[in-house]
């Protein structure tokens, strides 16, 4: 036997709320005939009775009492869940959620995510700190933020906030005991400040002055995971390290830290937010893209 369908039943609840064939196909936009014909086959499908017809009346059998009894909440449910699509289609709704390192939390916190809020009341944000590179969709994250070497090549990448460079950076009570480097290969003999990447391998820092190439696999004894307390790390003087300039910002404003080999610190493809491209991106993502492409073009 055939089930039958959801206009089937939708069609028969209306005729039962009703009580008239007539008034029932105006509001389903049929013709009483066709209505008339549909409730037949559904009787027919079910192999029962669900309303008396008279030329005047149409009343529910006991079985159809039954059926549209269980039916009306159904329907009812089905209608507030597609009322809850329409929110969606119509504007971002529910909660975004993202993976980024700390300090690029840190940077959303300062710059994008209150503008979020403030233009989308009905959105809520979910940020998880995490240096590791995850996989997003697996983790249920509808995006991820890294340098855009990192980001998987199957995946949307939207590139914000410019270049980014990395400096290298120290504290000047450091630079007073230890000596300033004037080259990289000058690193051999400090205390540098290393970075464990999230693939697990260690950082090898690589500079650029003037076409020449120089990749450094610096000593140390100090290792970290996050640029932030890398230069945290610094600030207290246990050494060099090799940041995003945005890390190190504040502390050069204070004066807590100095730059040194500043002419050979390159500029690099900086940060993208990424988000899987094989489905459909959802309407709070897309205003926290478009909020963070203004905010930070």
């Amino acid at each position: 036997m055939p089930k039958p369908t959801f206009n089937d039943l939708a069609a028969f609840t209306s005729v039962a709320v009703h009580r008239s064939f007539r008034r029932a196909a105006t509001e389903l936009g049929l013709a009483p005939s066709s209505l008339s014909h549909l409730i037949s086959a559904l009787e027919r499908n079910l192999g029962v009775r669900l309303l008396h017809r008279t030329t005047r009346s149409v009343s529910l059998t006991e079985a159809g009492e039954r059926l549209y009894a269980k039916l009306v909440p159904a329907l009812q449910d089905v209608e507030h869940a597609l009322g809850e699509l329409d929110a969606f289609r119509s504007g971002p709704t529910g909660t975004v959620r993202i993976n980024a390192p700390d300090v690029v939390v840190r940077l959303l916190l300062q710059q994008v995510v209150p503008e979020v809020l403030a233009r989308h009341p009905a959105l809520s944000v979910d940020l998880v700190s995490e240096g590791r590179l995850v996989d997003i969709v697996a983790a249920g994250f509808d995006a991820g933020i890294r340098l855009s070497e990192s980001v998987p090549q199957d995946m949307i990448a939207v590139p914000f906030g410019g270049q980014t460079r990395f400096i290298a950076v120290a504290a000047p009570a450091y630079l007073q005991r230890a000596g300033c480097p004037d080259v990289p290969d000058d690193l051999h003999r400090h205390a540098c400040i290393r970075h464990r990447m999230p693939s697990g391998k260690l950082y090898r820092w690589e500079f650029e002055r003037r076409g020449q190439e120089v990749v450094i696999d610096v000593p140390g004894r100090l290792t970290l995971d996050q640029t932030q307390t890398m230069s945290e790390a610094a600030e207290a003087g246990l050494g060099i390290a090799y940041v995003p300039e945005h890390t190190a910002m504040a502390a050069l404003a204070r004066g807590t830290l100095v730059r040194v080999l500043e002419h050979w610190c390159p500029a690099i493809p900086g940060l993208v937010l990424y988000y899987p491209g094989h489905r459909q991106i959802p309407p709070g993502l897309r205003a926290f893209i478009e909020t963070l492409k203004q905010v930070l073009p």
